[in-house]
């Protein structure tokens, strides 16, 4: 037996499901829904709302609940809206449904990235009023908009992952994206002689270059228990493109790769790795990106950071155990770092399998829940951190 409606349904589910169904599907997403629905909780909930368009169909949605104290800084509740496109043949169930299975787990695009976060600070925030009374198209353009400036955000909280084990995990930096696209430029020909100097050839040993550095980071990983994915750089062939005809050797071939650098990684002698060796390879073979970060930060997890002092306690409170790791993709969080707010990534599902971006990507409505009062105790927690430098 399957349970199809929100009868005796926990309304912080239904809610949660209700938001799973607007279909904010990259390419195409549908954010006046989505706004339309933000602002009609933040209505409900007594908080202000404030529309910030930084691009052409890009809003940025703010909710604002003041606190007792307006020269402190603020506390800043990312969560984007848009989720990535899905292949329905795969799916057990339509993945813009929000099905829920008789063992209670929703089965939506958008579950675990990252539409049950956004649910859960608002839930979060609903209790806490209630006690109180009885892209590179959003958040990068964000923080250059003077609207952000009047946040005065002292700390960020941000999309983090599942984790299968009893441990919750917390991201206190992130790789750089770094997206490179080699370009080989040789004899051409036709395809019957043996052409000296080809663009094929050069391309080669730049491809195989970097593929035996992928695999000495692989090899690094797998040897070290004590390390996880983001801490060593990784780097993947992605698309090859070049050629005419079967029978005609180009001119012009070219490599992409997506690199994911590791924080500690000095940038300007990678860089320098990579322009060693395209050289090595030949003449006619040059670099350019179509992505380069260059600003990693790296958020402190001690007690020098009153933040994450605050964060940590109350997560011991209830139990959690913590486990500290580098983002392995891309965030927002690495805008905010950037300007100087220190950010965490920390989406509160333990017991879960890594699903975003997967098929049947789904959670358990606990688990969910569970998330909720997470939250409800460390937005308290956060709230109370006392007067820092720089608030006035």
């Amino acid at each position: 037996m399957t349970s199809k409606g929100p009868e005796g349904e926990h309304p912080s589910v239904t809610l949660f499901r209700k938001y799973l169904r607007i279909r904010t599907v990259q390419p195409k997403p549908d954010y006046g829904a989505a706004v339309a629905f933000l602002e009609e909780r933040a209505h409900q909930l007594g908080l202000s709302c404030q529309k910030v368009e930084v691009a052409p169909g890009n809003v940025v949605t703010v909710l604002t609940w003041p606190g007792s104290n307006p020269t402190l800084s603020s506390i800043l509740l990312n969560s984007h809206m848009d989720v990535v496109p899905v292949f329905k043949e795969h799916w057990s169930h339509d993945p813009f449904e929000a099905f829920k299975d008789s063992e209670g787990y929703i089965y939506a695009r958008g579950a675990q990235d990252m539409k049950c976060v956004s649910i859960q600070y608002l839930e979060a925030v609903r209790r806490l009023k209630d006690e109180e009374v009885g892209g590179h198209q959003g958040m990068e353009l964000f923080v250059q908009q003077p609207e952000f400036q009047a946040l005065r955000a002292g700390f960020a909280l941000d999309e983090g992952l599942a984790n299968p084990t009893d441990a919750f995990t917390v991201f206190y930096s992130e790789r750089s994206p770094w997206w490179v696209r080699v370009t080989s430029t040789g004899r051409p020909g036709h395809g019957s002689r043996f052409i000296e100097d080809t663009a094929a050839e050069k391309l080669h040993k730049v491809v195989t270059s970097i593929l035996t550095f992928r695999e000495k980071e692989r090899q690094r990983l797998q040897s070290n228990p004590h390390l996880k994915e983001g801490a060593v750089t990784s780097v993947n062939l992605t698309k090859l493109e070049g050629g005419v005809a079967y029978n005609v050797v180009p001119a012009t071939m070219s490599a992409s790769f997506d690199f994911r650098v590791a924080p500690d990684v000095d940038l300007k002698a990678f860089e320098e790795q990579l322009q060693g060796w395209c050289q090595a390879a030949g003449e006619g073979v040059t670099f350019e990106f179509a992505q380069k970060w260059t600003k990693p930060r790296v958020t402190p997890t001690d007690d020098s950071n009153p933040w994450w002092k605050a964060f940590s306690r109350a997560c011991k409170d209830m139990n959690l155990t913590l486990e500290p790791e580098i983002f392995p993709a891309a965030t927002d969080s690495r805008y905010l770092r950037a300007v100087g707010v220190p950010a965490l990534g920390f989406s509160p599902m333990n017991r879960t399998p890594v699903l975003l971006h997967d098929h049947d990507e789904r959670l358990h409505e606990a688990v969910f829940l569970r998330g909720v009062d997470i939250y409800t105790r460390l937005l308290s927690a956060l709230a109370s951190v006392p007067t820092l430098p720089g608030d006035s």
